[in-house]
């Protein structure tokens, strides 16, 4: 991860997506230049307290690196005991600090830690001083961008690693990112951060960096519908959706996330009445039956 860090070119990481970031859809992204991924988040309370909560939400393999495990917490206990346990399996853990749904700011988790700046600083420092790997935190940015600059400076002095920034207030959610709050936070630290919000093609990588300094973007819907997206392809290949179903099979994928990775991935290829059958199947041989007979995969 260290190598990543220092290097020259953008690092391109998959994001942490609720349902969708698990462990074959990251070895997808994986043969299509993705440098990062990133698990989904996942409650570090239950994980740290139950052992079925463990089973479910994190597998991964050898070739499931570098990996990056990503926590909400909202004690500095709940995420230093999480991070110590998935230590040996990972290459970093995350803090999520930009989770805008109300079930999580209710909780205490995502964004309402934007406004905790020292509960974070110490997070990051407790699980600094026990677990084995870097930690990073992701954030969306502050109405008050004021609030953002203390938030990742106290961070940063606790021994944060890096920091994804999401250019997107708790507040919004289709506006157009703000890249030049990313900015600020990149002029605002000196370790590494990452651009996260719209990243929908292989040219907005070069393009967002040198708009903003930062060290590298993240994906999330753009790399969900294009697997290949950062390998340079405009939409979902052939070649992926046969990768995804040689997978997708292997592991024992669930049928619901098998179908849902294939909505999001076949959405631009379908006609309207071919999207509305395909996305009404329901099971595996009708789901195969049909890329057999539209795509000639099998």
């Amino acid at each position: 991860m260290q190598e990543l860090l220092e290097g020259s070119h953008p690092v391109r990481m998959c994001a942490p997506m609720v349902r969708y970031s698990k462990l074959p859809f990251r070895m997808l992204v994986r043969q299509y230049e993705c440098d990062v991924a990133f698990t989904p988040m996942i409650i570090a309370d239950s994980f740290v307290h139950s052992a079925k909560a463990r089973a479910n939400e994190f597998t991964t393999s050898e070739v499931d690196r570098p990996l990056v495990v990503q926590f909400a917490a909202k004690t500095a206990e709940e995420f230093s005991t999480a991070a110590q346990l998935v230590s040996p399996y990972c290459d970093a853990v995350d803090l999520n600090c930009g989770c805008p749904q109300r079930w999580a700011i209710k909780e205490c988790y995502g964004c309402y830690l934007l406004n905790q700046p020292e509960l974070v600083a110490d997070m990051v420092r407790q699980t600094k001083c026990n677990a084995t790997v870097p930690v990073s935190i992701k954030i969306r940015v502050s109405e008050d961008m004021r609030k953002t600059v203390e938030l990742v400076r106290r961070a940063e002095k606790a021994g944060v690693e890096w920091i994804t920034v999401h250019g997107r207030t708790v507040k919004q959610r289709a506006e157009p990112v703000d890249y030049d709050s990313i900015k600020q936070v990149v002029d605002s630290v000196s370790i590494p951060v990452f651009a996260n919000g719209d990243i929908t093609q292989a040219s907005h990588v070069g393009d967002v960096c040198s708009r903003t300094g930062a060290r590298g973007v993240m994906a999330a819907r753009g790399i969900l519908s294009n697997p290949g997206m950062f390998a340079g392809h405009s939409q979902t290949t052939l070649d992926c959706i046969q990768s995804w179903v040689d997978i997708a099979l292997s592991t024992g994928t669930p049928f619901t996330t098998f179908h849902h990775h294939l909505m999001y991935m076949l959405e631009k290829a379908h006609s309207k009445a071919d999207r509305q059958v395909f996305n009404t199947l329901g099971s595996i041989p009708a789901v195969l039956n049909f890329l057999e007979s539209h795509y000639g995969i099998s």
